[in-house]
C-alpha cells in the first residue's frame, strides 16, 4: 500500500525539508502542496511535478495523510478538521499555539482514530537513538544539562517573525525537553526564569528521582550554534551532540515509520498524546518565565 500525503504550508520549512522528502521518498506518494497564504503554491508544487490546490477540502479529498508545515496555531486548527475528515496527521512542533489548541486537536486524533506522529526531529537521528540505546544504559545518570544556543532570532534571520515573536522556549525548546525526557525519564515539574526573548533556564525533574537543567536562547552571535546534552551517573558520563542530528536522512526516517505506522494501524511513540504532554510543560515554563516567578 502507497500512502498518499498532501502537504500544508509553502514556507521556508516546507520548501527546505517537508516538500523534498516527500518528493524523494518512496514510501509515500506527495499528492500535491495547499497553503493558507497561496502565493508561493504553485511555485513549491511545479518544483516537486506535484498538483497545487485552490482549497484545503481538495487536498483532504485526494490524500490519506497531511503533513503540516504552518505556525502552530493554524497547523492546530487545520489538523483536526483533516483528523476529523479521516486523515492522519504529521505535526511539527509544538503541535499547538496553547493548551486549548493542542487538547482540542488530540482528542480530535482519538475520536478520528487516525494516525498521529510529531516531528521532534531529533529523536528520530541514528546517533541520537544509538546514545539510548546504549551510553544511558551504561551511565545510569543520576542527571544532567542540556543547552540549545544560537543566533537565530537575532534580527535580520533568516526565519519567519512568528518564531521570534513565540520566543525560544516556545519556538525550539520542545525539543530540548523531548529528549532530555527520554533520556532521564518522564519531566513531573519546571521552573523557569530568564527573559522570553533572550536567555532561558530551566530547572526540570524528572518522575524517577533525577533532575536536570536546560539553557536555551536563539539570540547569540549569528555563527553560534550549540545543541548538546551532558548525563552523569555511577557509570561515568556521556555527552551528545546534536548540531547534525537534522538532515535529509532523518527527514526520511521520519516519514518512513510515519507510512508504516499508516499501513500497520501502528500508534507512534511522538503522538498527539506526547505533543500534548510537552505542550503543557512549555506552557508552564513559558508562565514562569513572563511572570517572573
Amino acid at each position: 500500500m502507497t500512502v498518499t500525503i498532501g502537504l500544508v504550508g509553502a514556507g521556508r520549512r516546507a520548501a527546505h525539508v517537508h516538500a523534498p522528502t516527500l518528493a524523494g521518498s518512496p514510501d509515500v506518494s506527495f499528492t500535491g502542496v495547499w497553503a493558507p497564504t497561496p502565493g508561493p503554491v504553485r511555485e513549491l508544487a511545479d518544483r516537486h511535478h506535484v498538483r497545487s490546490f485552490d482549497r484545503f477540502a481538495d487536498l483532504l479529498d485526494h490524500c490519506d495523510a497531511v503533513a503540516f508545515a504552518v505556525p502552530p496555531p493554524v497547523q492546530a486548527e487545520l489538523a483536526t478538521v483533516a483528523a476529523q475528515r479521516g486523515k492522519s496527521v504529521f505535526l511539527e512542533r509544538p503541535m499547538a499555539g496553547d493548551i486549548a489548541g493542542a487538547e482540542q486537536l488530540a482528542e480530535a486524533v482519538q475520536r478520528g482514530k487516525v494516525v498521529s506522529q510529531i516531528g521532534l526531529v531529533w529523536r528520530y537521528s541514528t546517533d541520537v537513538r544509538r546514545f539510548l540505546s546504549t551510553e544511558v544504559g551504561r551511565v545510569k545518570p543520576d542527571g544532567g544539562a542540556g543547552r540549545l544556543i544560537s543566533g537565530s532570532h537575532r534580527p535580520g534571520g533568516s526565519v519567519s517573525a512568528w518564531r521570534v515573536e513565540r520566543g525560544v522556549l516556545r519556538d525550539q525548546g520542545v525539543d530540548l525537553l523531548d529528549l532530555l525526557e527520554a533520556i532521564l525519564g518522564p519531566i513531573v515539574g519546571v521552573r523557569a526564569h530568564g527573559d522570553r526573548g533572550g536567555w532561558v533556564g530551566l530547572m526540570l525533574d524528572h518522575q524517577v528521582g533525577r533532575f536536570s537543567e536546560a539553557s536555551m536562547s536563539a539570540t547569540a552571535a549569528p555563527e553560534t550554534f550549540r545543541a548538546d546534552i551532558e548525563i552523569f551517573g555511577p557509570g561515568g558520563g556521556a555527552a551528545l551532540d546534536c548540531t547534525r542530528a537534522s538532515g535529509p536522512h532523518t527527514y526520511r526516517t521520519m516519514y518512513q515509520e510515519f507510512a508504516d505506522a499508516i499501513r500497520n494501524g501502528g500508534a507512534p511513540v511522538l503522538d498527539v498524546r506526547h505533543g500534548l504532554h510537552l505542550q503543557r510543560l512549555i506552557e508552564s515554563a513559558d508562565t514562569e518565565v513572563l511572570l517572573g516567578t
